[in-house]
């Protein structure tokens, strides 16, 4: 008899130690999960909220030769804004850009980045030549389109006359950065 209740006794004591066990492993996990909520509402008030963008507007451009202007970046090139930035109020440019020949490598050779989120450019018509870094000089023909990282350096070394490129960059206003050798 007294084997059967010292048998019993440490059953007892061993669902009370394991009854134990469970409630303070019970209490970290809830400890746990109210610091998990506490960080994760946290993150969620400091957050930024996203804001609401104006309507975009249709934006239509038809070719004519009086909208090649010389009043972009670049002196030795012409530009037909196609209207993006205004439709977008901002959020995106996209223009054609005519090269003026002869190139001339002393003017055009220049190492510069834009201060962009994105660039892409197309080779509507005739070839160019560019240096980026990372990627060494490539031979850009019509058909040919490439982008540009934001900020990776770049320049143009030789185009040929009659070069016209298509070029989409967002955001519409953005800094050009010219680097010395």
């Amino acid at each position: 008899m007294a084997k059967k209740a010292k048998s019993a006794k440490k059953a007892k004591s061993r669902s009370a130690a394991q009854a134990a066990v469970k409630k303070r492993s019970g209490t970290k996990a809830a400890a746990r999960s109210s610091a998990r909520k506490a960080v994760k509402a946290k993150a969620r008030t400091v957050s930024p909220k996203k804001t609401a963008r104006r309507k975009q507007r249709i934006a239509i451009s038809h070719h004519r030769e009086e909208d090649f202007k010389a009043d972009g970046l670049r002196t030795y090139a012409k530009y037909r804004d196609l209207g993006i930035a205004d439709a977008t109020h901002g959020l995106a440019r996209a223009h054609v850009i005519r090269l003026q020949g002869p190139c001339n490598p002393a003017e055009v050779s220049k190492l510069h980045f834009h201060d962009v989120d994105f660039q892409m450019v197309y080779v509507l018509k005739g070839w160019v030549k560019t240096y980026m870094d990372g990627q060494g000089e490539t031979l850009m023909k019509e058909g040919s389109a490439w982008t540009q990282p934001p900020k990776i350096k770049h320049m143009i070394l030789d185009y040929s006359d009659d070069v016209e490129l298509l070029e989409v960059i967002l955001p519409a206003e953005f800094k050009t950065v010219e680097l010395t050798a």
